[in-house]
C-alpha cells in the first residue's frame, strides 16, 4: 500500500462521482493524504461541499482556473492551511458543445479559443502557481486521452486541445525537472463521465473500445485513481514529462 501520510494534493475538477477526478481523490485519501479540491464557482460550492463528507479531512475551496485573480487566490489560501503542496492533480476540460457536433473544419475562432484556455492553459497556470509550494520537490498530473495523437470522430478540437496539454506536459516538465517536480499525463480510455456524455456517439466509442482493447473491456475509473496515486507516490520519482496510458492497452492496437 502507497503511504501518502504528511502530504497534500490539490485536486481540480472533481463534477460529481462519476468524474474521474474524484476516483483520484478517493485514492489519495485512501493513501493518507491531505486534500484540497476545488470547485468551479459559488453555484457549485454545495455540490462540492456535500461531496467531499465522504473524505475525511478533505477541504473546498473555490477556483475558476479562467481567472488568474482566482488561481492567485486560491494558492495563497493552501499556503495559509497548509504550507507546503506535494501533488497537484488537474482533470479540467472544456469545449463549447456545438465544436464537438459539427465537423473539425468548422471549429470557431472562439470555441478554438475557449478550449485551450481551458483545456490546456490552466495547466500551466495552476502548475506556475503551485511550484513555490513544492519546495521539496512534487507531482503534477494532468489528464489526456487517445484523441490527441488519433482522429477520434466528433472529438475534434478537444483533440487539438489534449495534443497541446500533452506537449506542455513536455514543456513543463523540462522547466521544472530542477526543481524536482514531475509533471505527467495520464491518457485514460473512453469512461462514462459527465464531461464525456458531451461527446456524440459515446456508446459506440465504448463498444468499439471493449471489442478492440487486449484486455476486451473498458477502464474502470478506479483504475486511473490508482495510477495517479503511483505518480504521486516516491515510487515514480525518475518518471517525468510521460503520457502513462490506462486503456486496457487500446493504444497500441492498428486495427
Amino acid at each position: 500500500m502507497i503511504n501518502m501520510q504528511g502530504r497534500t494534493a490539490v485536486v481540480f475538477g472533481v463534477a460529481n462521482k462519476r468524474s474521474i477526478a474524484w476516483a483520484i481523490a478517493q485514492r489519495l485519501q485512501a493513501a493518507g493524504a491531505n486534500l484540497a479540491i476545488t470547485y468551479q464557482n459559488e453555484r457549485l460550492a454545495q455540490e462540492a461541499k456535500d461531496l467531499i463528507t465522504g473524505l475525511p479531512g478533505a477541504e473546498a475551496f473555490q477556483c475558476d482556473v479562467s481567472s488568474d485573480a482566482e488561481i492567485d487566490q486560491l494558492f495563497q489560501q493552501l499556503k495559509s492551511r497548509y504550507g507546503k503542496l506535494h501533488t497537484l492533480v488537474h482533470s479540467v476540460a472544456y469545449a463549447p458543445a456545438d465544436e464537438l457536433k459539427n465537423d473539425f473544419v468548422q471549429t470557431t475562432r472562439e470555441g478554438f479559443r475557449i478550449a485551450h484556455d481551458i483545456s490546456v492553459y490552466s495547466l500551466i497556470a495552476v502548475t506556475r502557481a503551485a511550484a513555490p509550494l513544492m519546495s521539496e520537490g512534487g507531482s503534477v498530473i494532468t489528464l489526456t486521452y487517445y484523441g490527441a495523437e488519433k482522429v477520434v470522430p466528433r472529438y475534434n478540437v478537444m483533440g487539438v486541445a489534449k495534443a497541446a496539454l500533452e506537449a506542455s506536459v513536455r514543456y513543463l516538465a523540462s522547466d521544472l525537472g530542477q526543481h524536482k517536480i514531475r509533471v505527467n499525463a495520464i491518457s485514460a480510455g473512453p469512461i462514462k463521465t459527465l464531461a464525456a456524455r458531451g461527446i456524440s456517439g459515446l456508446g459506440e466509442m465504448l463498444k468499439s473500445h471493449a471489442e478492440r482493447a487486449p484486455l476486451r473491456r473498458n477502464i474502470e475509473t478506479s483504475e486511473v485513481g490508482d495510477t495517479a496515486v503511483y505518480l504521486a507516490s516516491d515510487l515514480s520519482t525518475g518518471i517525468t514529462g510521460e503520457t502513462i496510458y490506462v486503456d486496457c492497452g487500446y493504444n497500441i492496437m492498428g486495427f
